[in-house]
């Protein structure tokens, strides 16, 4: 649940230092200006270092362009500002239909034979109108036979996902898509060599989309839906905003639409709402990347000049009511239970809206939140934070916390409710809104290289206020330089009253699920051969050639030393921020406790600070550190400004080696890490993941293999914080990326990192066997849920170098994305999952094997046929060149256009020396893939995968599934949560 997006992306004036964080006076001003160039006028907001230009073709068409050369992709969003809240009542869940829909074609591509296609997807479409309003039962079964058979039918010209050919032919990664409440987006990242196909598609895409293939299409939405519903966090976030928004649609209708609505679909209602929204002055496009804009623009009118125009969306007039008094609200199911909490935020543009921003990163921000020094630094509860989710016309304040042992859910409120109190009070550090000003920059210059990010608060942007909002965004820190702690205070009493929501998400049974029952179908023909004259169009046209640019570990990384360590390093030319890691070959296999002192130092303070002043001065740096402990490794980050380098790093160093023990705080991490573990037992995704090692390597595996209770219990403060003093005396590496010349940086690392003449002698790892699969096993989880999730695991060979690349190409084409074969097959063609994938993948390190791994998500009464369709794909594989010559290009094409930069580099030199590899295996890759035939991804799946055994790790209910079904699979063994997770 608590993955509530929060809008951080904030723009600041580029420039460095923490000066800008003294006077709002030394900023300049942010306004709207207009220009013209190449012919085009457009806006753009003074001081933007983005220098995002914003165009509006005569058609009221939005174009919104941030050039960045990083490298040579570009990244693209098409927004409609039009979403869930748009649906009818009559038929919710419609604008997430269509966004579905509109992957499936036009009447020029997506089809082999338009004309024979279109007679019988007219007769779908009057069905559907029927089907809908049929109440007899065995009318509407009558009925969806005759659609389910003439869909059939239909098939046999349609050419399945033609649109994911099209993309992946043209070498675009991420294709995806999201309706919400105010918005559809639909999304690519494409070479900027691509950008004329790209633009030409998408222009044909939006044109007149043809709804095809629209019964296993729905059956996708169906699985959709019921994932949702056995989704706690979601169940209990819908909750929480009916009764915030008891009057709009951000609380009475939801983006999947009820299951009744769901089962009853109407394509002309569909049709309707696609001709009202998706109109020019409805719709952007925003593009972040490499390319001229003034040659862009004259591009984009070319194919989106002529969209027509329509009536663009206006706010909606209906207001709500304040909320005189706290409701209390309750939510069963079988996942940990916690407390959310929330407020109603007025417009995105309000004053109101930014306050609450604050607000929320004064109570949380990781560091020196209230929430955070008070409450998680104090281990008063087991976890607590505050989220904003601010849309068009209202904005959700969240607060959340998950409690402690023996701790009930109104404590866990009343502890949050008090910071809030504090808040009312001014009992805050006023340098924390400057703090908050300073992270947000370094947050922003962090992005800045990131098209993704730029696109999506471009985008962001346009959904709220139809792009006239940028300059706010723009300039956000100037408007926190003014605000005051008198403001605060003033905002936190008038906003924080009895007018909040509550939600307990308790543990138990889920209540009555009306999930949505599976209709009888005939998988369709997918026609992976078959291919469009539109596609041989495109194929056709040229494109600028882009040359790949390989890593040369010795002329790219610099080496040096740091006393006794080495260091590897890459200067960063581009801003004054800097990455440092040290890297330990040693993590949880060569000593359990390490996790522990991670986790155990957060809390600890030294002679000098104490562990709520030590997070806080990190804060107050706009620097933060790091310890990820892994199973082998160990890696302890650093990142900031580089003029505070020096100051974190004495921050650092002193905690490191003179942190102190602290008995309360390791009490209260014990009770809290031995409730943690309850708690993952409750969670359907890491039952997966311990299923999965159980089927890796036996009942003793890297995933059970825990301390006990006992153990744990009986840890000592001296003993974790022995482990921690003498961290830096293990042998380690240091990986560095800084503004400093490397002789600078060498200097200025001994300064503050002493490492000892002689290394302490790191533990012998704990091993593990793997298993060999000799028969086809089933290893089974219960679990209170509608869905089933199924994964499949088989030991590969022994690692082989010179079987990278075949391997690589065999995972484009079988199962890695939507135009994948697995893809197709179960998805597209029998519509039996919303989620699934199978790969052959590519190990670490050379000392482990290859391994296959598959999975699918599918109602419960799916799951023989869907164990049927994926086993068919292991032993079969679908042959198709067309569907392999778009695999390779797509592969190829991905190559030519990744640059790898930054410390990128270095741990990319390191992750190939853990194979024995001594230069950039890319360029291998590259050269063999270009003479590959399909004969030789075939043999690797006959060699790999065909006809072996496997074992399956199925989790689902046992109320939904027989042990007869199970055996039929395989032999069965039935699994406790204390087997899988081992304590």
């Amino acid at each position: 649940m608590m993955n509530i997006k929060r809008h951080f992306f904030r723009i600041s004036i580029l420039f460095i230092g923490l000066s800008f964080i003294q006077s709002s006076q030394a900023q300049e001003k942010h306004s709207w200006k207009e220009a013209e160039a190449a012919g085009y006028s457009y806006r753009y907001v003074s001081n933007d270092p983005m220098a995002t230009r914003f165009y509006t073709l005569k058609n009221g068409f939005t174009v919104v362009l941030t050039e960045n050369k990083n490298e040579p992709r570009i990244t693209a969003q098409i927004a409609v500002r039009a979403g869930s809240n748009n649906d009818p009542a009559t038929h919710t869940g419609l604008a997430h239909y269509l966004e579905h829909l509109l992957f499936k074609g036009t009447d020029k591509f997506g089809t082999s034979d338009w004309k024979s296609e279109k007679v019988l997807l007219d007769q779908i479409e009057e069905l559907y109108e029927v089907y809908t309003t049929e109440t007899d039962v065995e009318k509407r079964k009558s009925l969806y036979k005759e659609i389910d058979r003439l869909s059939v039918e239909a098939s046999k010209y349609s050419v399945a996902n033609e649109y994911d050919k099209l993309m992946s032919a043209i070498g675009s990664q991420g294709t995806n898509a999201h309706t919400w409440f105010n918005e559809t987006i639909y999304k690519e990242d494409i070479p900027s060599s691509s950008v004329d196909k790209f633009l030409m598609i998408q222009a044909e895409r939006f044109r007149y989309p043809v709804f095809r293939l629209f019964h296993t299409e729905l059956e996708t939405v169906y699985e959709e839906k019921n994932i949702s519903l056995d989704n706690d966090g979601n169940r209990a976030y819908e909750a929480l905003l009916k009764h915030l928004f008891p009057k709009t649609n951000y609380g009475q209708q939801t983006t999947l639409g009820t299951v009744e609505h769901l089962k009853n679909p109407s394509l002309k209602v569909i049709r309707s709402f696609y001709d009202t929204y998706y109109v020019a002055n409805n719709m952007a496009i925003v593009l972040a990347g490499d390319f001229s804009s003034d040659e862009m623009i004259k591009k984009i009118d070319k194919h989106f000049g002529s969209f027509k125009t329509g009536t663009a969306v206006a706010d909606s007039k209906v207001a709500e009511e304040p909320i005189q008094r706290a409701v209390v609200l309750d939510v069963a199911g079988p996942s940990a239970q916690y407390m959310l909490m929330g407020y109603r935020i007025g417009k995105s543009n309000s004053r109101d809206a930014l306050l609450a921003d604050v607000v929320a990163s004064l109570l949380n921000n990781g560091k020196a939140g209230l929430i955070d020094l008070n409450l998680s630094q104090k281990q008063l509860v087991l976890a607590a934070g505050a989220n904003i989710s601010q849309q068009k016309d209202y904005g959700v304040f969240t607060l959340y916390g998950y409690p402690k042992q023996g701790q009930t859910l109104e404590e866990v409120r009343s502890l949050l409710l008090s910071q809030i109190d504090l808040l009312k009070k001014g009992e805050f550090d006023t340098e924390l809104i400057n703090a908050i000003r300073a992270n947000s920059t370094l947050s922003f210059l962090q992005s800045l290289d990131n098209n993704t990010a730029r696109t999506e608060s471009l985008a962001t942007d346009f959904i709220r206020t139809k792009s006239l909002g940028w300059d706010q965004e723009v300039a956000y820190l100037d408007a926190l330089s003014k605000i005051t702690k008198t403001e605060i205070v003033e905002f936190a009493n008038a906003f924080f009253k009895d007018n909040y929501i509550v939600v307990n998400k308790n543990q138990g049974m889920t209540d009555d699920i009306a999930k949505v029952e599976k209709p009888p179908i005939t998988p369709v023909h997918t026609n992976a051969d078959k291919q469009s004259s539109y596609l041989n169009e495109i194929a056709s046209m040229p494109s600028l050639p882009v040359s790949p640019e390989w890593l040369d570990y010795k002329r790219d990384i610099q080496k040096g030393k740091a006393g006794n360590a080495a260091v590897l390093y890459v200067q960063n030319k581009d801003n004054q921020l800097f990455r440092q890691t040290f890297l330990f070959d040693m993590g949880s296999w060569n000593h359990q406790l390490l996790p522990l002192a991670g986790n155990y130092i957060s809390y600890l303070g030294t002679d000098k600070l104490t562990g709520a002043q030590v997070q806080e001065a990190f804060y107050k740096l706009a620097c933060d550190y790091s310890i990820n402990i892994g199973s082998e490794e160990t890696r302890i980050t650093l990142t900031g400004l580089q003029e505070n380098y020096g100051k974190a790093m004495v921050l650092l160093t002193d905690l490191l080696k003179n942190c102190k023990v602290d008995e309360s705080a390791l009490e209260n991490l014990k009770r809290d890490v031995l409730q943690q573990r309850q708690n993952n037992k409750t969670n359907k995704r890491n039952i997966m993941q311990g299923l999965m090692n159980y089927a890796a390597y036996g009942a003793k595996n890297p995933f059970n293999d825990q301390l006990s209770t006992e153990a744990i219990i009986a840890i000592k403060g001296d003993e974790l914080v022995t482990l921690l003093h003498g961290l830096m005396d293990y042998e380690h590496q240091v990986i560095a990326y800084s503004p400093l010349a490397l002789k600078e940086y060498s200097k200025a690392l001994s300064q503050y990192h002493q490492s000892p003449k002689s290394y302490t002698n790191i533990p012998a790892k704990r091993t593990y066997t793997r298993s060999e699969q000799s028969v086809n096993t089933v290893l089974f989880a219960n679990y209170d849920m509608v869905q089933a999730d199924i994964s499949w695991y088989r030991k590969g060979n022994n690692y082989q170098s010179e079987k990278e690349a075949s391997i690589a190409l065999f995972n484009n084409y079988f199962g890695g994305g939507m135009g994948s074969i697995v893809f197709q097959n179960l998805r597209e063609a029998k519509g039996l999952a919303y989620t699934t994938y199978a790969t052959y993948s590519i190990p670490a390190k050379k000392e482990d094997p290859f391994s296959v791994s598959a999975f699918i998500g599918t109602q419960s009464d799916k799951i023989s046929d869907a164990v049927l369709g994926m086993n068919s794909l292991l032993n079969t594989l679908p042959r198709s060149e067309k569907a392999f010559d778009t695999a390779k290009k797509s592969f190829l094409s991905n190559i030519e256009t990744q640059r790898i930069k930054k410390d990128g580099i270095i741990f990319s030199y390191l992750q190939n020396q853990k194979k024995g590899i001594n230069h950039d295996r890319r360029k291998g890759w590259y050269d063999q893939v270009k003479t590959m035939q399909f004969a030789d991804i075939e043999n690797v799946h006959q060699t790999e995968l065909a006809n072996k055994p496997y074992t399956y790790c199925i989790v689902a209910s046992e109320k939904n599934v027989t042990e007869e079904q199970l055996q039929n699979i395989g032999t069965l063994t039935k699994l406790s949560l204390e087997e899988i997770f081992g304590y």
